[in-house]
């Protein structure tokens, strides 16, 4: 009795096929590259040219080598709205993944009703962000007729300036970050949560594990990869806030809320200084690059 022989597998592909195959991906590419090219490299790299130049519309641009990092760096508002950044940051990023987290434990399942749920929780994130600024800027009114002073004064409390004091400025405006960038968080956790392999929990709960000895030894080492991703997007996000700054305070009072994106938009747009503002972005631009290296390098150096 004879062994039938293997039937063969597909031929592969002739070299003018794969280059035919290649040639159409890029022709679908090249309309979004061509506005890529456009609209984000080409002005990216004639703002690294400025930042070398005092740019003088219709008089020629002058080189002055590093003098426009010079100054920008020994500007004490500059030191200072790096600072103010670094915080509004830092705090928006916690306050987000934390508040993000507990939303995704609470209606994470597959009840008919949390579809609802988690299209209104989500409903900020695709909100313009300017008319949300509106909007939380009338309800930061400083009087007693503000929205949050009337709710926070049925528990007792006096009425907060908050976006007129220097002391409360940023902290307002740090917490509309945290309400906006939370549902956009607690999205990406529903999506790792579903992930996790339920068997760990049903082994944990066998074991006799407690709810909080579950979520800390199997949920969060198992959402490590989204907490990274996740970090490194809203801390991003929040080197680089400018709408709601704008909206909300301008910088004010007295710079207590100034940013870099803000201070950038006023020297070049409002003092003039495009030279100076173009190094003050390419500053930005390092810092968020160094910041993205980082955290991809301590991912990679957590034991998996």
């Amino acid at each position: 009795m004879t062994t039938p022989l293997p039937s063969p597998g597909p031929a592969p592909r002739s070299l003018p096929g794969r280059r035919s195959g290649t040639l159409t991906a890029w022709l679908f590419l090249a309309p979004a590259l061509l506005l890529f090219l456009y609209f984000k490299f080409i002005p990216m790299f004639e703002g690294l040219r400025m930042s070398f130049f005092e740019v003088r519309p219709y008089l020629g641009d002058e080189w002055v080598g590093t003098d426009n990092y010079r100054t920008i760096l020994a500007d004490s508002a500059f030191v200072s709205a790096m600072w103010h950044s670094t915080l509004l940051a830092l705090g928006t990023t916690v306050g987000s993944l934390v508040l993000g987290l507990l939303l995704a434990l609470l209606i994470e399942g597959k009840a008919r009703y949390l579809w609802f749920v988690r299209t209104a929780a989500f409903l900020p994130v695709v909100t313009t962000m300017a008319a949300v600024a509106e909007v939380w800027r009338i309800m930061y009114h400083p009087g007693d007729t503000g929205m949050i002073n009337t709710i926070i004064g049925w528990l007792g409390i006096g009425p907060q300036p908050f976006l007129a004091s220097e002391d409360s400025s940023l902290l307002s405006i740090m917490g509309m970050g945290i309400w906006r960038g939370t549902p956009y968080d607690m999205m990406i956790f529903l999506a790792g949560l579903v992930g996790v392999d339920r068997t760990l929990y049903e082994a944990a709960a066998v074991d006799g594990a407690s709810t909080w000895r579950r979520l800390r030894h199997v949920t969060l080492p198992a959402l490590r990869p989204v907490f990274w991703i996740l970090f490194t997007l809203a801390a991003i996000r929040g080197l680089r806030v400018f709408v709601e700054v704008y909206v909300l305070t301008n910088g004010g009072p007295d710079g207590s809320s100034e940013v870099l994106m803000t201070l950038i938009y006023k020297l070049g747009l409002q003092r003039g200084d495009l030279g100076v503002a173009a190094a003050g972005s390419i500053v930005l631009f390092v810092a968020t690059l160094l910041l993205t290296v980082l955290v991809q390098f301590l991912r990679r150096r957590q034991p998996r």
